[in-house]
C-alpha cells in the first residue's frame, strides 16, 4: 500500500472513532455507563438473599445484605443492624419468593414484593426497598435499605413471571407537593422527636420516593411513588394494622 493511501486510510480510521453520530468513542463509552434501571439485578440479588437465608440462616441473610442504614418493623420501626445482631436464627428460616419489582429510572432505588411461607404454613407478603451501591461501571451490588412484612389468611397468587415497571425518565424536580411534604416532615420529627418513626427515601435521580409512617399503635402505612410524565404516582401502600394486644 502507498504511503499517501496509507495515511488516507489512517486518517478515515481515527476520524470514525474520534467523531461521527454519537459523539466521539470516549464520550459513547461514558455513556453506557451512565445508570440505569436493571430489575434483573433486583431479582437475582432478592433470590441470593432468600438462598442465602435457607443455607445460612434468616438472620444471618439479612445481616449480610442489609445497608448501614436499613430500617425494619418489629413491629415498631428500628435500626436494622443493631437489632439484628441480637438475633439467633431460626431452626426453619422463613421462605420468600418475589413477584414484582419497581425501579427508578437509574436503577439506583428498587421495590419488590413477593410471598413468604413459614414452616408452620403461616403465609403473608413483603416489601423490600433496595438500594444500588457502587460507580457506574462496577459490579452491582445491592442492599435492603426498608423492610417490612404482614401476614395473610390466603397466600398470594404466584404470577407466571415476575412483573417490572420503571420509572420514566423525566428530567426535572419532584413535583412541589413531595418537597413540601418532606419538609414538614423534617420539621415535625426534629420537633416531636418522632425518630424512625417516619420515613423517607429516594433514588438519585428523584423518579422514585418511598414512605414509611408508623402510628403510635404500632400500626403503620408504607408507600411507593413513580413518576409518570411530570406527576409521581402511588404503585404501592401497604397498611398493616396494630399488633394484637397492644
Amino acid at each position: 500500500m502507498s504511503k499517501p493511501l496509507a495515511a488516507l486510510c489512517l486518517g478515515a480510521l481515527l476520524a470514525s472513532c474520534a467523531g461521527g453520530p454519537g459523539g466521539t468513542a470516549r464520550e459513547r463509552f461514558y455513556r453506557s455507563l451512565k445508570p440505569q434501571a436493571n430489575p434483573s439485578a433486583v431479582i437475582a440479588t432478592e433470590l441470593a438473599f432468600a438462598r442465602e437465608a435457607r443455607e445460612k440462616g434468616q438472620w444471618t441473610a439479612f445481616r449480610k445484605f442489609a445497608a448501614e442504614d436499613a430500617v425494619m418493623f418489629v413491629p415498631g420501626a428500628v435500626a436494622a443492624r443493631p437489632w439484628l445482631s441480637r438475633q439467633e436464627n431460626p431452626r426453619q428460616p422463613v421462605q420468600w419468593q418475589p413477584h414484582q419489582v419497581w425501579s427508578s429510572c437509574d436503577g439506583s432505588v428498587s421495590v419488590t414484593r413477593g410471598a413468604w411461607q413459614e414452616a408452620d404454613g403461616t403465609t403473608g407478603y413483603y416489601t423490600t426497598v433496595w438500594q444500588r451501591r457502587g460507580r457506574p461501571g462496577d459490579e452491582e451490588k445491592h442492599r435492603w435499605l426498608l423492610s417490612q412484612h404482614d401476614t395473610l389468611a390466603e397466600p398470594l397468587a404466584e404470577p407466571d413471571i415476575i412483573r417490572t415497571q420503571v420509572a420514566d425518565c423525566t428530567p426535572g424536580d419532584l413535583p412541589a407537593a413531595f418537597d413540601a411534604a418532606q419538609a414538614d416532615r423534617d420539621a415535625n420529627a426534629d420537633a416531636m422527636g418522632l425518630g424512625l418513626a417516619e420515613g423517607y427515601g429516594e433514588s438519585r435521580d428523584r423518579t422514585l420516593v418511598y414512605r414509611y409512617r408508623v402510628a403510635p399503635d404500632r400500626s403503620r402505612v408504607v408507600s411507593v411513588f413513580l413518576r409518570r410524565g411530570d406527576s409521581m404516582e402511588e404503585v404501592l401502600r401497604s397498611e398493616v394494622a396494630a399488633p394484637a394486644g397492644g
